[in-house]
C-alpha cells in the first residue's frame, strides 16, 4: 500500500528565528538542501521543493543522496521520505514558464541518481508535481501529457537509423507522474471536485492528492471566507470520493498566524477540528524555527498520527452569501489601509531568497476594481501583508468583521468552531489606538467584544513602529518589527 505523506514541510518565509545555515537570516541554495534533511530528521515525511518564484537547485536529489548517504540509506527517498516539486503555472506566470520545463526534465535525472545510490528502484525519488493556481483540468492535463509525451516520449525518438535517444542516454523514467492541483481562488475552490473528476476520467491512478490553499484565499477574500470556502471544497471532495474508485487525499496549506490558518506545533487539535478530512498538513517555516525543536518534533508526530475523518457539513448557498457580504467589507477595509500598507512595504525582513512575482490577481497581489469603479490596488504577499498589519497593531483577522450580523456569526461559529479562539489569538496583538485611527470605532468595539487580553509589550512595539515611520531609518523600524514578531512566534 502506498505511503501517502501527512506532514509536508514547505519553504514559506513566515519565520522570525532562522536556522544556523541561513545567510544573514536568509535561507537559500545549499541552506534549503540542509533544511530538507533536518526536517526529514524531525519526522516530516515530505519536503516541498519550490521552483515557483525563486532560483531552485534541480540537483537536489543528487545533493541529498551524496551529501547525507547514511540518513537516506535508512530513510529511502520516494517511499519513506518524499520530495515534491511545486512548479510555475504557465497559464499565469508567463515569465517563469520555462522553469516548469526545466523542473520536469530534472525528474528522470533524479531517477538515475537514485538508481545508482540504491541499486534498484521501487518508487521514483520524485513522482508528483504541485501546480499552483489551478483553474481547470486542462491545465493539469497539459502538465501531465507534456511529461509523458515530450519528457518520457523523447526516449523513443530516433537519432539516426534505428538508434534512439534512449539507446544513447538510457531509459527515461519514471514513465508517468502525478499532478497535484493547488487551488487558491473562490471560483475554483468551490468546484474543486469538478476539476479533479475531469482530470481523473481517463487515468488509472492509485490515488489523487488535492492541495487547498489557505493564505491567498484569506488575503483575497478575508479569513472567514477562506475558512468557509475550504469547507465547501472538502465536503465536495468527500462526496466525489464516494462516486469514484480513486481515493482522494486533501492537503491543507496553513501557516502559523491565525489569518493564514493558525497551524502551530502547540495547537494542532485546532487544525484537526477545523479540517477533519484533510490527510496532509503543511509545516511552514515559523512552525519549524520559532519553537523549541522538541516541541516541533512532537507536533510533527501528532500530524503523522492523525487519522482523517468526515468533513464538517456546510450549507454551500448560505456560506456563499456570507462570503459575498463579508468579503465586500473586507475589501473596503483593505482600500482604507492602502496608504498604511504602502509605507511599510519593504520594511519586513526577508527570510527566503525570492524573485519578484508578476502575474494575475492572486499571486501578483492585486485587488481588483470594485463595482463602483475604484482602481485596482496592489497588495503585498500574504506573509508580508500579515507582518505589516500585526506590526501596526491591526490584526488582519479583524478586517471585514463589521459586515457580520448576529445570525451570520452564529452560523460561522457553527461551521468554524475555532472562530472565536482564532480571533482572540490575533487580538492579543492589537492596538486599539491604531484600530480607532485607521478603521473606526465600530472595529474598536468588535476588538473589545472578542478579546480583552492585549500584550502590552507588543502594543509598545507597535507604538514605536508608528512613531518611527516618518522619522527614523528603516533599520530601526525593522528591529521593532522583528521584536514584535518574536512575541507572536511568527513573522506574518
Amino acid at each position: 500500500m502506498m505511503n501517502i505523506p501527512k506532514c509536508m514541510s514547505t519553504q514559506h518565509p513566515d519565520n522570525v528565528s532562522t536556522p544556523p545555515y541561513a545567510e544573514d537570516g536568509v535561507l537559500k541554495g545549499e541552506g534549503e538542501v540542509r533544511e530538507a534533511v533536518d526536517v526529514y530528521g524531525l519526522g516530516c515525511d515530505e519536503q516541498m521543493w519550490d521552483s515557483e518564484g525563486k532560483d531552485v537547485d534541480r540537483l537536489v536529489v543528487s545533493k541529498l543522496l551524496s551529501g547525507y548517504p547514511d540518513f537516506f540509506s535508512k530513510h529511502r527517498l520516494g517511499s519513506d521520505r518524499f520530495l515534491t516539486m511545486r512548479v510555475p503555472n504557465p497559464s499565469i506566470e508567463r515569465g517563469m514558464s520555462k522553469m516548469l520545463l526545466e523542473s520536469l526534465e530534472s525528474i528522470p535525472s533524479a531517477w538515475d541518481v537514485a538508481k545508482e545510490f540504491y541499486g534498484n528502484i521501487d518508487t521514483p525519488p520524485i513522482f508528483e508535481i504541485i501546480l499552483p493556481f489551478t483553474t481547470s483540468a486542462e491545465e493539469l492535463n497539459r502538465l501531465y501529457y507534456y511529461y509523458t509525451k515530450y519528457v518520457v516520449g523523447k526516449g523513443d525518438m530516433p537519432l539516426y537509423g534505428d538508434y534512439k535517444v534512449s539507446d544513447w542516454v538510457g531509459e527515461v523514467n519514471p514513465r508517468t507522474i502525478g499532478v497535484i492541483p493547488l487551488i487558491e481562488d473562490l471560483d475554483h475552490m468551490i468546484v474543486a471536485d469538478e476539476i479533479v473528476e475531469e482530470f481523473l476520467k481517463d487515468k488509472d491512478f492509485a490515488f489523487q492528492r488535492v492541495f487547498l490553499a489557505r493564505s491567498d484565499p484569506a488575503l483575497n477574500y478575508g479569513v472567514i471566507s477562506a475558512e468557509l470556502m475550504i469547507r465547501i471544497a472538502l465536503q465536495k471532495l468527500q462526496k466525489l470520493q464516494t462516486r469514484i474508485d480513486t481515493p482522494l487525499y486533501p492537503i491543507i496549506g496553513a501557516g502559523s498566524s491565525p489569518f493564514r490558518g493558525n497551524l502551530k506545533p502547540i495547537n494542532l487539535e485546532r487544525a484537526f477540528r477545523e479540517y477533519p478530512s484533510a490527510h496532509t498538513f503543511t509545516v511552514q517555516s515559523a512552525f519549524k524555527y520559532d519553537y523549541d525543536p522538541k516541541i516541533v518534533q512532537a507536533g510533527i508526530t501528532k500530524i503523522r498520527d492523525h487519522i482523517a475523518s468526515e468533513p464538517i457539513s456546510i450549507d454551500e448557498k448560505r456560506a456563499l452569501r456570507i462570503i459575498e457580504k463579508y468579503s465586500t467589507e473586507y475589501r473596503r477595509c483593505l482600500r482604507s489601509l492602502t496608504p498604511v500598507l504602502s509605507k511599510m512595504i519593504g520594511l519586513i525582513p526577508r527570510r527566503r531568497e525570492r524573485k519578484l512575482h508578476i502575474g494575475l490577481f492572486g499571486y501578483s497581489r492585486s485587488l481588483e476594481p470594485d463595482e463602483e469603479g475604484e482602481e485596482a490596488i496592489r497588495l503585498p504577499r500574504a506573509i508580508e501583508f500579515c507582518a505589516i498589519l500585526y506590526s501596526l497593531g491591526i490584526p488582519p483577522e479583524l478586517l471585514g468583521l463589521a459586515a457580520m450580523d448576529s445570525e451570520d456569526l452564529d452560523y460561522v461559529k457553527e461551521v468554524y468552531p475555532s472562530f472565536e479562539e482564532d480571533l482572540a489569538d490575533s487580538l492579543k496583538f492589537a492596538s486599539k489606538k491604531s484600530i480607532s485611527r485607521h478603521m473606526g470605532k465600530e472595529y474598536v468595539a468588535l476588538a473589545s467584544r472578542f478579546s480583552q487580553d492585549i500584550d502590552r509589550v507588543h502594543e509598545g512595539l507597535t507604538a514605536a513602529t508608528w512613531g518611527s515611520l516618518d522619522t527614523l531609518p528603516h533599520s530601526y523600524i525593522s528591529r521593532y518589527v522583528v521584536e514584535a514578531a518574536r512575541l507572536r512566534k511568527f513573522l506574518g
